[in-house]
């Protein structure tokens, strides 16, 4: 019977200071100056800064890259998909499609380390905004030869005008396969 009463006790004396630190956190907001998130931050204008060390979207560098695959094999999720043509110039590999489903992505950096090109590297863009789940769908090799050499951020708008390239963005030097098929 002693335990009961120990145990309602107890129960009782926690659920006061439960309810004494959510008084206490709430009187704190009201005290606060009246500002919200918009008038500290102007977020679509003016990006939010991020810490140095932010695991944001990936950064791909299309023309260092030499298709070995080990980004995709090192990644838990299985997120990378690399498409690879043997090079009809020189040796190596021509990419043909490296998108990344964001959708699966951990933003982990696993497939940062094993890189033996350092061709790819997390970003501090965190924003990818999309209505569906095929804009999560990154091709960096269909992207604009900006974003694609890694000289430039990722974008949305970037990623929308992706999906309506049909062909992959070639390596500089090397002609494209349907040149050869028109000739």
């Amino acid at each position: 019977m002693f335990t009961w009463f120990r145990n309602l006790f107890s129960s009782v004396i926690t659920v006061l200071q439960g309810m004494y630190v959510t008084l206490i956190t709430m009187l704190k907001t009201f005290r606060r100056k009246r500002q919200t998130f918009t008038d500290i931050y102007a977020y679509p204008e003016v990006p939010i800064k991020v810490k140095p060390r932010y695991r944001g979207f990936h950064r791909f560098d299309l023309t260092t890259c030499i298709g070995c695959e080990k980004c995709a094999q090192a990644c838990p999720v299985d997120c990378i998909y690399i498409e690879k043509v043997k090079s009809p110039v020189g040796k190596g590999f021509r990419l043909n499609g490296f998108a990344i489903d964001y959708t699966k992505c951990m933003f982990c950096a696993l497939c940062v380390e094993p890189c033996p090109v350092d061709c790819i590297f997390m970003g501090s863009n965190h924003d990818l905004s999309c209505y569906s789940r095929d804009g999560c769908v990154v091709d960096y090799a269909k992207l604009p030869l900006e974003i694609a050499w890694g000289r430039a951020s990722i974008n949305p708008t970037a990623v929308a005008e992706s999906k309506v390239l049909h062909e992959p963005v070639w390596v500089k030097g090397e002609e494209s396969p349907f040149e050869f098929a028109e000739a």
